[in-house]
C-alpha cells in the first residue's frame, strides 16, 4: 500500500465499545508504513488501554492527561499542523456535537480544531441517538463545512437492537482512506473501466464452461486506480474477492454479460483495462433442465466462438468515434510469450498489452504474484520482476496515465 508510506495520521478514539475495532485499524495503517498517533478521549481509555494502541503502532498513544505535561510544548498545535489526515474512528455523538459546535475541552477536540487537513469521522453509537435530529443536523453541518463523514452502517448495535449506528469496520476504513489520500493523483477526473475474473459459459442449470482466473490482478488494478484518484467502473465475473472501496462494481457472468457491460461503460471512458480471462467459446444451446449423464448429453458439446471484446472497442472506437482514449490488454499465455502477446497488441489495436506467462505454478492464475512484460504499439518493451500483484498493478496503472491526454 505505497499510498500510505510515511504517510503521518492522527487517529482520534472516542468512548464507543466500537474502539476496539480501531486497534485493528491502526495496526493495519501502521503495517502499510503509514506513522500512526492515536489520541484516545477519557471515556475510550476506559475501553481500550492507551498502551494497546502503542503496541501495534510503535508510537506514543495521548491521552488529556498528556495536554499538562512540560515536556509537550503546545501540544495540540504539534499534533494538528503535522498530519496528512485525521480520522476519528469511532466517533461519538458527543464529539460529533463537540467539533460542531467548536467546544474544546479534551486533547481530541482540541488537536480536530487546530488541524490543517480536512478532518474525516466514523460515526459510531445507536440508532435512536444518530437518527436524533440533533446529530443529523450536526453531521449535515459538518459535510457543509467539508468534513468527511463515513459510515456509519446498519446492522446489530452493541444495545442490543439493530438499526443505523454501528462503525464501518477497519477494512473498510482502510479502504476511505485510501481513496481519500489518492484523490490527487494522477488519474483524478479520470474514468477508468477495468474487467476482472473469468467468465462462465453455461451448459446447464448446473454446468459451466469457465477458466481458472481469480480476479486477483484485476481488483488490484482497480484498487491502484483508485489510490491514483480516478472514477473506477469494476466490471467483474464471478470471484471470491473483497471490493474495492470507491469502485463500482458491475457483476456479470458470461462473455456477451462482459461485452455488453465493456461497450456500455467504455463509451465515455478515458481508459480501459481488459484483465479479465474472458471465454473464447461457449456452448451453441444451453439446456433448460440438468443433461443427466446416462443420456449422453455431455459426451459431445457443440461450441461457437464468443464475441471479442477488445475488438468491438477497437471497432466503435473507428466507427462510432467513440471510447477509451487509450486501451490496454492482457495476454495469458502458456508458450511464444512475446511473439504472441505482440499479434494479441497488434490484431485488436492496443495501447499497451501486459503479456505474462501462466505456466508457472509460482505465478499468475490464483497466485498473489505475478511476472509481466509490458508492450507498447511503438515495440517498446519493459519487463517486470516477479512481484505481488499490487505492485504490479502500482507500475501497470502509471503507465497507463503515461497514455492519456
Amino acid at each position: 500500500m505505497k499510498v500510505f508510506k510515511n504517510i503521518r495520521i492522527i487517529l482520534g478514539v472516542t468512548g464507543s465499545i466500537a474502539a476496539y475495532k480501531t486497534v485493528t485499524l491502526a495496526s493495519s495503517l501502521t503495517k502499510a508504513g503509514a506513522l500512526v498517533d492515536v489520541i484516545l478521549t477519557e471515556a475510550a481509555s476506559k475501553l481500550v488501554s492507551p498502551i494497546t494502541f502503542s503496541s501495534v503502532t510503535g508510537r506514543k498513544a495521548y491521552i488529556d492527561e498528556d495536554l499538562w505535561k512540560v515536556d509537550d510544548h503546545v501540544l495540540h498545535i504539534e499534533l494538528g499542523e503535522k498530519n496528512d489526515a485525521f480520522l476519528i474512528a469511532p466517533a461519538t455523538a458527543n464529539t460529533i456535537a463537540k467539533i460542531t459546535h467548536g467546544m474544546a475541552d479534551n486533547l481530541l477536540v482540541l488537536t480536530a480544531l487546530a488541524s490543517r487537513t480536512a478532518l474525516l469521522l466514523a460515526p459510531a453509537m445507536d440508532g435512536g441517538m444518530y437518527s436524533h435530529p440533533a446529530t443529523q443536523e450536526n453531521l449535515d453541518l459538518l459535510k457543509k463545512r467539508g468534513v468527511e463523514i463515513w459510515g456509519p452502517a446498519a446492522g446489530h448495535l452493541a444495545s442490543g437492537l439493530s438499526g443505523k449506528g454501528r462503525m464501518l469496520e477497519p477494512d473498510q476504513l482502510l479502504g476511505y482512506l485510501r481513496c481519500w489520500l489518492g484523490r490527487e493523483g494522477v488519474l483524478k477526473g479520470k474514468k477508468v473501466v477495468i474487467s476482472a475474473g473469468g467468465t462462465q459459459e453455461p451448459i446447464d442449470p448446473v454446468r459451466i464452461i469457465g477458466n481458472r482466473s481469480s480476479g486477483k490482478q484485476g481488483f488490484a488494478i482497480a484498487q491502484a486506480a483508485l489510490d491514483q484518484g480516478a472514477e473506477v467502473i469494476l466490471i467483474t465475473a464471478p470471484v471470491i474477492l473483497t471490493e474495492p472501496v470507491g469502485a463500482r462494481l458491475v457483476s456479470v457472468k458470461t462473455a456477451s454479460e462482459m461485452a455488453e457491460a465493456v461497450l456500455s461503460e467504455s463509451n465515455d471512458a478515458d481508459l480501459l483495462i481488459m484483465a479479465a480471462a474472458v471465454a473464447d467459446y461457449k456452448p451453441t444451446l444451453e439446456a433448460d433442465n440438468k443433461i443427466k449423464k446416462d443420456q449422453g448429453g455431455l459426451d459431445v458439446i457443440q461450441l461457437e466462438r464468443t464475441v471479442d471484446i477488445l475488438k468491438e472497442v477497437a471497432r466503435y472506437k473507428t466507427k462510432k468515434k467513440i471510447g477509451p482514449a487509450a486501451v490496454i490488454g492482457f495476454a495469458a499465455e502458456t508458450e511464444n510469450l512475446l511473439e504472441n502477446a505482440k499479434s494479441k497488441l497488434e490484431n485488436k489495436n492496443l495501447d499497451l498489452i501486459v503479456a505474462n506467462d501462466v505456466s508457472r505454478e509460482d505465478r499468475g492464475i490464483g497466485s498473489d504474484k505475478n511476472q509481466v512484460t509490458l508492450i507498447w504499439k511503438d515495440g517498446q518493451t519493459r519487463e517486470l520482476p516477479m512481484m505481488d500483484k499490487s505492485d504490479i498493478s502500482d507500475e501497470l496503472v502509471l503507465e497507463a496515465a503515461k497514455l492519456l491526454p
